[in-house]
């Protein structure tokens, strides 16, 4: 393996710090100073909890000294892995209670790959610990939720970077540069994003008794206790609404926030949303299989439509964002772009696929259930969550920019839910002239656990 010895201090200046380690091959590189070696714990040994921690050993110094699931068998296989995958060969104590994981352990990072519903009492506790944290979206299950996330971050001064990946895809940021930012598309002044995937599972377990390796009482916390009708780890609890925000939670907070930082938007000055269960009225799932929503912005709206039936409206591009300009369109998603300019007399057609790196890193073709599209962003997002900790600097999907995409994705599920748009205030942290909608920014937790909101 060829090895790229460049300097540390002048590398992490700038914020093209990401780039350059895509260009030059982020598991090449040797710092002439070698960085810490940083103390990582998880919270969520599921799925995309060990994607995240195996993206950020393949591209940093770091011990996984600490684990954290309230699923034993999960978490003993979790830390089996690791020991596997991480240089000194350790395995990672185990925990059930993230209380006391992060009580016991110094941790410089804490992953946080838990479902929606304990993001937010996770990563508040982490960062009073001490640790930066790099937490999976949506960032909270209500709106308050995320501004008491965002109030603790600047509290206790820790970097706080979320996983909306799409501002760390290569293709992406190439779409971005050389098309968004080159003028290419001209006044841009609509917006279409969709996702079409059938991902509503929609069953009818039996209630049965929960087995001894869970603690599902711990599992689910601060939210309603559901009768247990089996293991919620695979797509199951994001088909209730007790533990997320159904598909404009999951999905529409990604291309939503991609628009965002494509674009440059802020708050949207007005929300509104329509849909439901239309089709999928069997099963238990309580999440819309039909939905529209509209994010207003001056001379803009951003419309998000998803269906979990049905065909997709383009089969190239079944989740997706497009920017229609007055020069041209540009469609993109985690698998490619297509710029389309306006008329014979414009630019070229400009077309990219997604960047894998299966040579430069052999071990995702034997990774259970690897996004292999997704990997190659995650890392970059990793090593941009590392400079900013490192220039005590902000991330490019810091917890500030999230909480907008995701409260702007919860908010659309409050109009849908009222019949009726609304318009948040950042400042006062109320949906303006609208007191049924402003009780719905905080949802009720329950006993003990206390929202971390206080207004």
């Amino acid at each position: 393996m060829q090895t790229v010895t460049i300097n540390r201090r002048r590398f992490l200046q700038g914020t093209s710090a990401s780039l350059a380690l895509t260009t030059l091959g982020a598991n090449s590189l040797a710092f002439s100073t070698p960085p810490k070696t940083y103390r990582v714990g998880l919270i969520g040994t599921g799925w995309y909890g060990k994607s995240d921690l195996f993206r950020l050993i393949q591209v940093a110094p770091v011990e996984v000294v600490s684990l954290c699931d309230v699923d034993k068998n999960q978490l003993s296989q979790a830390a089996k892995l690791v020991s596997q995958r991480q240089k000194s060969g350790q395995t990672p104590r185990q925990y059930e209670d993230y209380r006391k994981m992060l009580a016991e352990n110094k941790l410089d990072i804490v992953l946080i790959g838990s479902p929606d519903h304990w993001h937010a009492l996770q990563a508040i506790e982490a960062m009073k610990s001490g640790a930066h944290v790099y937490v999976q979206k949506p960032i909270s299950v209500d709106v308050l939720e995320g501004e008491a996330m965002v109030a603790a971050a600047r509290k206790y001064n820790r970097v706080v970077q979320v996983g909306t990946q799409r501002r760390s895809t290569p293709h992406l940021i190439d779409a971005k540069k050389n098309v968004v930012d080159a003028g290419l598309l001209g006044k841009i002044s609509h917006v279409e994003m969709c996702c079409y995937y059938h991902m509503k599972a929609n069953g009818n377990p039996p209630v049965v008794p929960v087995p001894d390796f869970l603690n599902y009482d711990l599992w689910t916390g601060p939210a309603p206790l559901r009768p247990y009708d089996g293991l919620p780890h695979i797509r199951w609890w994001r088909t209730f609404m007790e533990y997320g925000n159904g598909i404009m939670g999951d999905m529409c907070v990604h291309m939503f926030d991609a628009v965002r930082w494509m674009l440059g938007l802020g708050w949207p000055n007005k929300i509104s949303s329509t849909g439901g269960i239309y089709v999928q009225t069997e099963g238990k799932s309580n999440i819309a299989d039909t939905q529209t929503a509209v994010f207003e912005y001056d001379n803009l709206n951003c419309v998000w439509q998803h269906r979990s039936w049905g065909t997709p409206a383009n089969p190239d591009y079944p989740w997706a964002f497009t920017l229609y300009g007055e020069k041209g369109t540009l469609m993109a998603s985690t698998m490619s772009y297509d710029f389309v300019p306006q008329g014979k007399e414009g630019p070229a057609k400009i077309h990219k696929d997604v960047v894998f790196e299966k040579e430069k890193y052999p071990e995702d073709l034997t990774e259970e259930r690897i996004e292999l599209n997704a990997a190659p962003a995650t890392r970059q997002h990793m090593l941009n969550f590392l400079e900013a900790i490192e220039t005590n600097g902000r991330p490019v999907a810091n917890i500030d920019e999230a909480h907008i995409s995701t409260a702007s994705c919860i908010l659309a599920n409050i109009s849908m839910k009222i019949g009726r748009p609304v318009v948040y205030d950042p400042k006062k942290h109320v949906v303006v002239g609208d007191k049924e909608a402003t009780a719905l920014l905080k949802r009720p937790y329950r006993q003990p656990w206390k929202h971390p909101y206080q207004s």
